[in-house]
């Protein structure tokens, strides 16, 4: 895949990047936000200018600033304890209809969602909006299979993922996705029990379970050093991979005071947010140094 001007621009910011961050020894609790009108803070996407939507496993999803104030009017999904939603690279979130298998999008000046595309026998469990060209990511499932689809920018289905090269499904409940900075696809997969990696054609290349205790994948997102971060709710834990599926740390556990971690995404600034079950507190820490 040749790379355009702006991706190769963006890989030599990655990399100046990378020369001078690194995982710190410790985090830092830099702020809260406290959501209304959410029961649990399943999925975070945070927009640039700081702003957030947050989802909970009720069926809510709403739209907030640092002060708490409701700055969208509720939206009523249906029950998805699901990565469902993306913040694109223009501030337009999109999210899924399950059950009307409907890829909709709300503009930051429209009060009411619109109709972008349909999956026709899939059903849309999570999203991710690329920020290396802009496509759509998203995990579907039917009565009998999973994948991951690419949707470019005319909404046209570009690409499909299901098998490994021993033809066997990848994947069973592809409920959170990601994009990491090497292009590979991050998939938390909460039937299979694995976080499911394959790089941008499609092809397998790791699949991370755990550290020998039992794992529970939820949110999942990448950050500018190409790690992969993840809720484990079992072990109420997020865990640090490198991007070849290697363990790193426990980034946050009980004793930073972390209770069934769900929701995770990162900011422009190299900020981490948490959502919790059992809270509508989205937590965000400072992790690099």
């Amino acid at each position: 895949m040749k790379l355009t001007e702006k991706q190769v621009k963006q890989s030599e910011e990655n990399s100046d990047t990378k020369r001078r961050l690194s995982l710190s020894s410790s985090v830092t609790k830099i702020r809260e936000y406290c959501v209304p009108d959410v029961v649990n803070a399943f999925h975070v996407s945070v927009e640039k200018s700081g702003k957030l939507w947050v989802s909970d496993n009720i069926g809510d999803l709403v739209k907030t600033n640092l002060q708490g104030f409701l700055l969208r009017e509720r939206y009523f999904i249906g029950c998805r304890p699901e990565g469902y939603h993306t913040v694109a690279q223009d501030g337009d979130l999109i999210y899924a209809l399950k059950g009307a298998k409907l890829i909709c999008r709300i503009t930051p000046k429209s009060k009411f969602s619109d109709l972008s595309f349909k999956t026709g026998d899939w059903a849309p469990m999570s999203l991710h909006c690329s920020h290396i060209n802009g496509d759509t990511l998203v995990g579907m499932k039917n009565d009998k299979d999973a994948k991951i689809s690419r949707y470019n920018n005319a909404e046209k289905e570009i690409q499909s993922i299901h098998f490994d090269n021993k033809g066997k499904n990848l994947y069973s409940s592809p409920s959170y996705i990601t994009e990491n900075i090497n292009g590979d696809i991050c998939t938390s997969d909460y039937d299979n029990e694995a976080v499911v990696v394959v790089n941008r054609n499609g092809l397998h290349r790791f699949s991370y379970t755990g550290q020998g205790s039992g794992f529970c994948p939820f949110g999942i997102c990448t950050n500018v050093l190409g790690h992969i971060l993840v809720c484990d709710g079992i072990n109420n834990t997020v865990n640090v991979l490198d991007q070849d599926g290697g363990f790193l740390s426990c980034l946050l556990s009980q004793k930073e005071g972390i209770e069934r971690p769900r929701g995770l995404c990162v900011d422009d600034e190299n900020n981490l947010y948490v959502g919790q079950y059992g809270t509508n507190i989205v937590t965000v820490y400072k992790y690099l140094q």
